[in-house]
C-alpha cells in the first residue's frame, strides 16, 4: 500500500480529482478511477471532468470506516 502524502482533511483541495483520491487513499491513481465510477462514490461530473467535494469524500470514508475525521 502507497503511503498517503496527506496527513489531516485540512490539506485537501476542496474538490478531488483521481489522482488525488488515490493519493489520500494510499491506492494506485487507476483504483482511484475506478471508484470514482462506482454508484455510491459522491463523484460529480463537469463536462468531460469528475470531481468529487472534499466534504463528500470526508463523509464517504467515515461512512464506509466506520471511522470520524
Amino acid at each position: 500500500m502507497k503511503e498517503s502524502i496527506y496527513k489531516t482533511y485540512d490539506e485537501l483541495p476542496l474538490f478531488l480529482n483521481a489522482e488525488t483520491v488515490a493519493r489520500v487513499l494510499g491506492v494506485s491513481p487507476s483504483s482511484g478511477y475506478e471508484l470514482m465510477h462506482e454508484q455510491d462514490f459522491p463523484a460529480l461530473r463537469i463536462g468531460s471532468r469528475i470531481v468529487i467535494p472534499k466534504e463528500a469524500f470526508i463523509r464517504w470514508v467515515e461512512e464506509h470506516t466506520g471511522g470520524t475525521a
